[in-house]
This record gives C-alpha cells, structure tokens and sequence, in this order.
C-alpha cells in the first residue's frame, strides 16, 4: 500500500513550511497551489515535494491532486494543519485493514491555542462529528483511491468542497482516528470565536437548503 497526500494551498507560506516537517518524508506529497503570490511554492519546493499549479478554488485543488497522486491512498490535509507525531502509525493501522478500502477516516480536531473557547469548539465539532458524521477538510481526510473515485470525488465548487464529499462518504463508513490534526486558530482569533462559528454554521445551513456554492463563498470570506 502507498499512500499520497495532497494539500491544496493558497498564500499558505505562514503555515506549510510546519505542516510539512510535521509529515516526515516517508510518502508521496503532491501542493497543489492556486496561485499563490507570496513564497508558498518556494516554501515546498525547498521541502522536496512534488508542486501542481492549478486554479484557484480548493474544490479544483483537491479534484487535481487526486488525480495527479501516484499512491493507493489518499490523504487531503490543510497547510495550516499539523499532525501529531504518532500519525503514521494509525494511519497505517488503518490502510493495512481490508475491510477499510470502502470507508474512511479523519483525525481529531484540535486548535493551536490554549484558550477555553478553543477547548469549547473542539468539544463541539468533536460531537458534530461522532453525531452527525460531519467533519470539515481541517480534520484530514483519508480514503482509498477506488473508493474515493467510486463515490465521484472532490467537486470542482469553490466552497463546501468536503461536506459534499463526506456526505457521499456516510457516517456509517467514515472512522475517526485515534490522532489529533492541529489547525491554526488564526481565523477564529481575527473574527472572533462566536462570530467565527456562527459564520461556519450560517454557511453550513445555505448549503443544506441548496444554495449556490459560488453564493456562500461570499458569505464566507
């Protein structure tokens, strides 16, 4: 079994040069960057890893990175998130299990920050996962190549890119990994906790009622 990840980037040259130590080099990572002005792909090509230039829109970045992967399983990561060090292990647990090639996995969310309100939103997102088997993409996602194409893969919208995947995926076939994915708190720290949050949600509900995704990328930036 080979595994490939993909991580789609975008002005990513804060954060990709950490996310990137925190993998080690013991697989295939494809950056797929949609046009990034700021040192980004320096960043990755400095790092050794395979870069992609596609459009802009993460929907496209992952839908190109799958299909430029060479391995046999595939895990779509942030650049502004990190895995913890044991994260090999598990996930070689669970790629190693037959069973798993139609299902598949995310890890823990966790926040780099020490506030209380970090805690909350982590307990929440943690419910909203094991409840409702709805986890965002700052949460990793790996799935085996077949599976992953059977389903009809990553959608080229520029928004809700992994809610309409994980939906396909169902929460019957989707595992949480016994690993934390830690993800920059920068964008709830620069709106705020609850106004943050509220937004996700909002966003989350216009999808749900079958909004444009091109209308509730407004809403979200």
């Amino acid at each position: 079994m080979t595994l490939s990840i993909v991580i789609p980037t975008f002005e990513a040259g804060a954060t990709l040069a950490q996310t990137l130590v925190s993998l080690g080099d013991a697989c295939e990572v494809l950056v797929v960057d949609g046009g990034s002005h700021d040192d980004t792909v320096l960043i990755a090509g400095r790092a050794g890893v395979r870069v992609l230039h596609t459009q802009k829109g993460r929907g496209c970045q992952l839908a190109a990175g799958a299909t430029n992967a060479r391995g046999d399983w595939l895990l779509f990561l942030h650049a502004d998130t990190c895995l913890e060090r044991d994260w090999k292990a598990a996930v070689t647990s669970f790629i190693e299990d037959p069973s798993n090639t139609a299902k598949a996995a995310v890890f823990r969310f966790q926040l780099d920050h020490g506030s209380a309100e970090a805690r909350r939103l982590e307990a929440i997102v943690d419910w909203r996962v094991r409840r409702l088997g709805l986890p965002y993409g700052d949460q990793g996602l790996l799935i085996h190549r077949d599976f992953y194409h059977s389903i009809g893969g990553f959608r080229p919208i520029p928004i809700m890119e992994d809610v309409d995947l994980v939906l396909r995926i169902g929460r019957s076939r989707l595992e949480i990994l016994p690993i934390a994915a830690r993800t920059s708190a920068k964008r709830w720290m620069e709106r705020g906790w609850v106004l943050r949050s509220a937004q996700n949600i909002f966003c989350l509900i216009l999808y749900f009622v079958g909004v444009p995704t091109r209308l509730i990328s407004r809403v979200y930036h």
